[in-house]
């Protein structure tokens, strides 16, 4: 039996469930019960129809902490990455983001710029705001965090996580395979940033496909990129250094798409065309890759597929837990207008006919 309903609450204030039990004349449990469609109850059916009819004239929104304390599943996902920019990381968090909408999840995103303090500390920061599972883009843990938890582009073995990564061994064959058929053997490099998860996978991928090839790496034809940005800025002023030292080189295999656009940038001032006298080579084909001058010939990684991939197995780990420890993605090479035969390949041609 329930009893008498009382005056109806303020709705300038949010409404609790006490409240709420009190308006109806019913039990807290009774409408947690409801409202939470919680199976195995026999509530009659007019029963939940007053209190579906109640919770919606005074816009009762249940408690996340409450439903959090409670051990229920929030349908929320965590979402780590360095920066919000358009680009890599973007594209990984679209396609994520695509399915984890689909399937009826709410996200947070937060992003760190690399910062280790911050990468310690967001874990439980979201776990306090009650997301079930953590998803984390080019993200370097260091410990196994406290809820279920998948990396892409992370590179870490620890115990729970599930990594997302490209075969770089064959990007980098790809990559160094398609500059070497077309008569490229003085090369420049561009190495990723050092805080870059993918940095020191790709480059050690990319030492052993030249040493196969017999293609020299030489350490002055080698730029580092520092710089925390996204912007073809990382690369512009080294690639104009290599150019002012008089070093020779007929090729530049980028670290990234946007570190080719800043080398072309460079090569252009200084009245070098691209690819007639220096091919360049990016990694990533992010969506400005195929609109640029010239348009750039690169080592596709299927982003959004990456990020579409990682959100379902967070998913599957949320209702399973059983998923593989690493799952591995293929490269593409895509062929535009930043590569061709190197000059000398060229000149010989012209020769002979």
């Amino acid at each position: 039996m329930s009893k008498s309903s009382k005056s109806a609450p303020d709705v300038q204030r949010p409404v609790s469930l006490k409240t709420l039990a009190d308006y109806l004349g019913l039990s807290p449990s009774t409408i947690s019960f409801v409202l939470n469609d919680t199976p195995g109850r026999s509530i009659p059916e007019p029963t939940r129809e007053r209190v579906r009819a109640a919770a919606a004239k005074f816009n009762y929104k249940p408690s996340m902490i409450a439903r959090t304390l409670q051990g229920k599943r929030m349908h929320t996902v965590g979402v780590m990455l360095p920066e919000l920019g358009e680009g890599y990381h973007s594209q990984v968090l679209s396609g994520a983001g695509d399915l984890l909408i689909r399937e009826g999840y709410f996200y947070f995103t937060v992003h760190h710029r690399h910062s280790r303090e911050m990468i310690s500390s967001y874990p439980d920061l979201l776990r306090s705001r009650g997301v079930d599972g953590i998803l984390a883009i080019d993200t370097h843990l260091e410990t196994a965090l406290p809820l279920p938890t998948v990396l892409v582009a992370g590179h870490t073995t620890l115990p729970g996580v599930t990594n997302v990564i490209l075969d770089h061994e064959r990007a980098a064959e790809l990559a160094l395979g398609h500059l070497h058929g077309l008569g490229h053997s003085r090369i420049a490099f561009i190495r990723g940033q050092p805080f870059s998860a993918d940095s020191t996978i790709r480059w050690d991928a990319t030492v052993s496909a030249a040493a196969k090839l017999g293609i020299e790496i030489a350490e002055e034809l080698t730029v580092q990129l520092e710089m925390d940005s996204h912007s073809p800025e990382i690369s512009y002023p080294g690639v104009r250094a290599l150019i002012r030292s008089g070093r020779r080189f007929t090729a530049v295999l980028c670290f990234n798409d946007v570190s080719a656009m800043g080398s072309i940038r460079a090569l252009h001032e200084a009245g070098l065309r691209v690819p007639e006298d220096v091919s360049v080579l990016g990694f990533d084909d992010i969506q400005s890759a195929a609109y640029h001058v010239p348009s750039l010939t690169t080592i596709r990684q299927p982003l959004q597929q990456m990020g579409s991939t990682a959100a379902q197995i967070l998913l599957r780990k949320l209702a399973v837990g059983e998923v593989p420890h690493l799952v591995q993605v293929n490269p593409e090479l895509v062929i535009r207008e930043s590569t061709a035969a190197a000059r000398e390949i060229v000149s010989r041609r012209k020769i002979r006919s």
